[in-house]
């Protein structure tokens, strides 16, 4: 299986070699030429633990690992970090199956993949002959930067720099990452917005002469954002393990069809879904929930995709997104693999901002259904769950939940329907709190925490204990023009 650009069709890497690149030449993502069909029946797959599944699934796309190399990563990875056996469990809540992204050692779906891209990076260091150190740069709209950082601290030939938006995170995402431990960690605040951070991030892999200055010194850039494939394999997993646990639990017949709904920011996690679907799994409708920062539910709406636009902070932070990086492996496929007219479509975005899809495009998309929830709805759907079936959800799960409902309500769908829970309500306890009853908005944030627990019967995670009392480790704050100084002053 090799990966090809998706800006430039000359290009073509190993599994291995994408995933240590992170970004192809010329900002282009990878993609695999062609989507493997899932080759064990569902019936099998049903009676498979999280890390088998992951396994089948995943050495399909990641070919040039050896069985036993890709065993070693999965065991690595999903081990006691996560606080269940079952990694991702499906709870049943009114009407919808809320797959639970967030028992990892850092309560976000980032975990899933993040947890295990750092050993797919080693091995395909070790696969390649690399004998520089692996810098991996991240920017982070509030989870990929902790669960990225738990994933490299202190892993020999790496060292890791993330950047987020430092008023556009929530107090807990903020704790998690400034108290990160491991001698080759550093956090940076920037004065901007997510989009201006993963921009810079995205400018300095496409430097060359730059990556000249990096490889003189013994190190070389790659990614642990969703642009970097070993990000986007792991994440197909769930959605496979998923739909056979509903299967084993007579939730579902083999063969039915169910509808998946993501809250969605950069894209990532529902074009894993995508895929999925597109590898046999039974998947209707992909339900993309956007909150206020609507980019995409106006891209599905209407064909064209316009980040000209108010940059609005919300409750659900990982969301506040206007350039959704991995939208582009999706134009790349429904252009017919066509890397020059993709090419193009991302020229219009950089130069004006916007692009605008053909007709025959638009008809690729159907399999997708795009709405989006205001905070008003975020927070009514938050308290409605919590009061009619006692079980409490994070925001962005919310603004998924609340998009689900109104898509219910435009079709009539009854299909039985998952929603990605990407985040433990722990990590936005003053917004869910407040979504409940507006007179916990008085209290400081770690007692919400113990409310919290008292009202859902769920224990503290470790990941909020482990920070109540940590010491701030990380103080630097930049400009959006300093980034790259800060990372070679680090280096």
């Amino acid at each position: 299986m090799l990966y090809v650009s998706t800006r430039n069709a000359q290009e073509k890497v190993t599994a291995s070699q994408a995933v240590l690149k992170g970004l192809a030449e010329n900002g282009g993502l990878f993609v695999p030429e062609q989507i493997p069909v899932l080759d064990v029946p569902v019936e099998k797959l049903a009676d498979m633990t999280y890390q088998e599944t992951a396994y089948e699934v995943m050495k399909l796309f990641l070919t040039d690992y050896t069985e036993e190399e890709l065993q070693k990563c999965i065991e690595n990875a999903y081990d006691s970090k996560f606080d269940t056996k079952e990694i991702a469990p499906l709870v049943k809540a009114q009407d919808a199956y809320y797959l639970e992204l967030f028992h990892g050692s850092t309560i976000a779906f980032k975990d899933m993949a993040l947890s295990i891209l750092p050993h797919l990076l080693i091995t395909a260091a070790r696969k390649n002959q690399v004998s520089n150190d692996i810098v991996i740069l991240t920017a982070t709209s509030g989870d990929t930067g902790k669960a990225a950082l738990a994933g490299f601290a202190d892993v020999e030939g790496t060292k890791i720099v993330v950047f987020y938006p430092k008023d556009g995170v929530s107090p807990i995402q903020q704790k998690q990452m400034v108290t990160q431990k491991g001698k080759n960690t550093l956090v940076v605040g920037i004065d901007g917005n997510f989009d201006q951070a993963q921009t810079g991030v995205k400018q300095m892999f496409s430097d060359q002469a730059l990556a000249e200055e990096m490889a003189a010194a013994g190190y070389q850039f790659s990614s642990a954002n969703s642009i970097n494939i070993g990000r986007l394999v792991p994440q197909i997993v769930y959605y496979v393990y998923a739909y056979a646990k509903m299967v084993k639990s007579g939730e579902i017949e083999n063969g039915e069809l169910i509808n998946v709904v993501v809250p969605t920011g950069n894209f990532g996690n529902i074009l894993a879904a995508f895929y999925a679907k597109n590898m046999g799994l039974p998947i209707g409708k992909l339900i993309c929930a956007s909150n206020e920062n609507k980019v995409l539910y106006d891209f599905f709406t209407t064909g064209t995709y316009d980040k000209n636009r108010e940059f609005i902070l919300t409750t659900s932070p990982s969301m506040d997104i206007l350039i959704s990086s991995n939208l582009e492996r999706l134009i790349y496929r429904i252009a017919g693999n066509n890397a020059e007219k993709n090419q193009q479509l991302m020229k219009s975005l950089q130069e004006t901002g916007s692009y605008t899809i053909t007709e025959d495009m638009r008809q690729q998309l159907e399999t997708f259904y795009g709405n989006f929830a205001s905070e008003a709805e975020t927070a009514a759907v938050i308290q409605n769950i919590y009061q009619e079936a006692g079980y409490i959800i994070d925001t962005h799960t919310a603004v998924a939940a609340a998009v689900y409902k109104k898509y219910q309500k435009e079709t009539g769908d009854t299909a039985k329907t998952v929603i990605a829970s990407t985040a433990s309500p722990y990590k936005f306890t003053r917004s869910v709190m407040t979504a409940i009853d507006a007179k916990y908005d008085s209290k400081p944030d770690f007692e919400l925490v113990d409310e919290l627990s008292q009202l859902s019967n769920v224990k503290v995670p470790q990941a909020i204990e482990d920070i109540r009392t940590a010491p701030i480790l990380h103080k630097t704050v930049c400009k959006v023009e300093e980034m790259e100084k800060v990372v070679k002053d680090f280096l």
